[in-house]
């Protein structure tokens, strides 16, 4: 696998011309046995009489310090790709190794163990250098209270996950951590779906695009020659490959700032160093380098990859068309085999048709995980094209009854009616603030009212003033006096306009037929003010309001700010592509431009995002239900967008087709539809917020009343400070006025009796 991927390398950059221009890589292998350290060093030496600017391998540590000593006697750099435990007093100067450092791997395990709580752990190593590599962790359980047992596995060839399968610990109750940094290229495709917990670390960098490209150029390659080892799925590139090929590029990357250097042919007998070596060696150090496993930074003092990154890769259950609570795997801590793998509502409905129609079955997943869906081309995929094939002669599932399914396969009477519907996040419970009192009236109203009052104050003020009636005089035991006064000044129309809003009136009475109009018709709009602000009080102040930002499809289609996608293939997808309805469209062209962020690939994956982001899943309203009975986080948002059914799907002209339909009828009449789905969907259920009992009004509620007291308190103070002043100051200008006038002035006032008394 190393000479695969140092050619694959070779070749990639000479036919790049980029990375060094006019400049063409040269090699030359040689096969030896690994354990004849000997052997390996006259080898090397005929490849040093060549002329090298570098020498990889052997891969063994029993020939590889004999290539070692040769490579710094003679200054020629010595790369490696595998892992090796460096001794203590290291002096190998013209060492590189791009394998991570075995420190920092063992210290990455502990931090798993320590972010999983695990308390008790046994380590299975095969030989001497697997017990090295867990030195770190070994010696943790003194500072991590852990328990650690240390077996090893007997020599000879065994496949540990067949025994752990044959006494059944590939269960969920399991977790086994691997050390190899191949765990993704390992064919574990017979333990998915047990339910085992398997973890471990990755260090190819497969999210890059360039390093996706170059692995899928790789496999192309590698399916058409040799079968790899034994264990490993075909075509996938190993980490060790991937070292190789990184540390080729290393090569390139150095000889690309080695200007003016030139290779020698080198005697081993002569000891003659080659003069570039120095400094070429440290060229190489100095490189830097985005290879296929990451960022490649290299310690200058050792030659040993320092600062790489580490992806934690689990086992996981994708590519099948599972469907909670339809089909579902069945836990157990035996080993299942054939229909005894799984449960739910779907399988209990085959069970139920087989019984009415007397025929057997086995049960197989999808191979791709999909229901069924076009392509661009017209073809189909999923449970659809094996119906199409002729590879499967029912389809027993979520299967949505669709047009452009209907025309390439038949389907029974639907078993389960439903509707497209959106899951979002429950809002969150907004509780009423200290002025809540103000909320049963918009801002708006408030505004207005306040207007409102004030103008009919105004309006008041200028009638009365206006009419003859609200005139009288102040002395009506002298019925010649000239002095007429009017009470409804400014200050006072207002506070009898301020005293009908409160609801409890004033001392002032319009006498007018015009300004009882006024204030009749000002009473009736405080009642209806009043009335409403009290009837909603209530609700405000005890009530919970849930601040959702969408409620519907079309608060959906209207913004941009909350991404929403559906299953990509599945029928709500479909639905939305080909539908013609101006709302619809709108939202399948956002959805369409944002294909690899709002479309998911299956229902976990829209789940887990509406959970952690402000995402929105279209989804059918049965899984809707299924979900929120179990998360009470989630809720479904606004009504069905659609109707349809879920029937069992059969190839054209399939004679099940008919037997299965009337069978549904049969268990739909008995009611056994109804009983499967209440057994499958009933969960733990989530609080009713509409049967929350009101709670008492605390501070939180109405405490912004007891504030504009306490401020209405303050005020009057103030403005009982500013008339005493103001009074104050008139008292003294009267004052100033009589010391200004010696003679005293007459003030006359008439009595009752027309008498008149003159005083000074």
């Amino acid at each position: 696998m190393d000479e695969l991927a140092f050619k694959f390398a070779v070749n990639n950059i000479n036919r790049n011309k980029t990375l060094i221009p006019n400049t063409t890589l040269t090699y030359d292998i040689q096969r030896i046995n690994l354990f004849d350290g000997f052997e390996a060093s006259r080898r090397v030496c005929d490849q040093l009489a060549l002329g090298v600017v570098a020498v990889f391998g052997p891969s063994h540590s029993s020939s590889v310090s004999a290539v070692q000593s040769i490579c710094n006697a003679l200054e020629v750099p010595h790369i490696q790709t595998r892992w090796k435990h460096p001794s203590v007093d290291n002096k190998d100067t013209f060492f590189i190794n791009l394998y991570p450092e075995y420190t920092a791997i063992a210290r990455a395990i502990l931090d798993v163990v320590t972010f999983f709580k695990w308390r008790k752990l046994t380590v299975v190593y095969e030989d001497s250098t697997g017990l090295m590599r867990m030195q770190e962790l070994i010696k943790a359980p003194a500072k991590f209270n852990l328990k650690i047992k240390i077996r090893q596995l007997t020599p000879g060839n065994q496949d540990l996950l067949k025994q752990l399968s044959s006494m059944g610990m590939m269960t969920e109750y399991y977790h086994f951590f691997f050390t190899t940094l191949d765990l993704f290229a390992l064919d574990l495709e017979p333990y998915r779906y047990s339910g085992v917990n398997m973890t471990g670390f990755r260090l190819l960098n497969v999210d890059d695009p360039w390093v996706a490209s170059t692995m899928d150029k790789w496999a192309m390659e590698r399916l058409q020659g040799p079968k790899q080892e034994s264990g490993l799925m075909d075509g996938i590139m190993t980490t060790d490959a991937a070292l190789m090929y990184d540390a080729v590029f290393m090569v390139a990357v150095a000889s690309q700032r080695a200007t003016q250097m030139t290779v020698s042919s080198l005697q081993c007998h002569r000891h003659k160093p080659w003069r570039f070596g120095p400094r070429f060696m440290n060229l190489f150090k100095e490189a830097q380098w985005n290879g296929l496993t990451g960022h490649i930074v290299l310690n200058k003092t050792d030659g040993l990859r320092r600062d790489f990154d580490l992806d934690i890769i689990s086992l996981k259950e994708d590519g099948t068309a599972r469907e909670n609570p339809y089909v579902m795997q069945k836990k157990s801590d035996k080993e299942l085999i054939g229909n005894d793998r799984f449960e739910g509502y779907c399988l209990d409905l085959l069970k139920e048709l087989s019984n009415i129609l007397g025929f057997t079955y086995e049960v197989r997943l999808v191979a791709d995980g999909k229901y069924g869906a076009q392509n661009d081309k017209g073809e189909w995929n999923g449970m659809v094209r094996e119906l199409i094939d002729h590879v499967a002669d029912l389809a027993v599932a979520p299967l949505t009854i669709t047009y452009v399914r209907e025309k390439v396969i038949d389907f029974s009477k639907p078993f389960m009616t439903l509707g497209i519907s959106i899951l979002y996040r429950k809002p969150n419970g907004t509780n009423p603030g200290v002025f809540s009192f103000l909320n049963p009236l918009s801002p708006d109203i408030w505004m207005y009212v306040l207007l409102a009052c004030t103008g009919v104050s105004c309006v008041l003020f200028v009638i009365a003033r206006f009419t003859p009636y609200e005139w009288y005089n102040p002395h009506p035991c002298n019925p010649s006096s000239t002095l007429i006064q009017n009470n409804f000044t400014l200050l006072n129309s207002f506070w009898f306009g301020v005293g009908a809003l409160m609801r409890q009136g004033s001392e002032l009475m319009p006498k007018a037929l015009s300004t009882r109009i006024v204030g009749g018709i000002w009473w009736f709009f405080t009642l209806i003010i009043i009335s409403s602000y009290t009837a909603n009080l209530a609700a405000f102040l005890t009530v919970e309001r849930m601040d959702a930002p969408i409620d519907s499809a079309d608060d959906l289609a209207k913004q941009t700010r909350i991404e929403y996608g559906a299953v990509r293939d599945g029928s709500t997808m479909t639905f939305f592509k080909k539908s013609k309805i101006s709302t619809y469209e709108k939202m399948w062209a956002f959805m369409s431009s944002r294909k690899n962020t709002a479309l998911v690939k299956n229902n976990r994956e829209g789940i887990t995002r509406v959970l952690t982001t402000d995402y929105a899943m279209l989804m059918e309203s049965t899984s809707i239900e299924y979900i929120s009975q179990r998360n009470c986080n989630l809720t479904q948002i606004g009504g069905l967008i659609d109707s349809k059914g879920y029937g069992v799907g059969t190839p054209i002209g399939s004679p099940y087709r008919d037997k299965v339909t009337i069978a549904i009828l049969q268990l739909q009449e008995e009611g056994k539809l109804h009983m499967m789905k209440e057994k499958w969907w009933r969960g733990n259920g989530c609080p009713e917020e509409d049967n929350k009992e009101a709670n008492a009004l605390g501070v939180e509620n109405i405490g912004g009343i007891f504030i504009v007291l306490a401020a209405g308190l303050v005020l009057s103070v103030f403005v009982a400070i500013g008339e005493f002043i103001y009074k104050a100051r008139r008292n003294a200008d009267i004052e100033e006025v009589k010391q200004e006038h010696p003679f005293p002035h007459c003030y006359q006032r008439r009595c009752c009796e027309g008498k008149t008394i003159t005083f000074t």
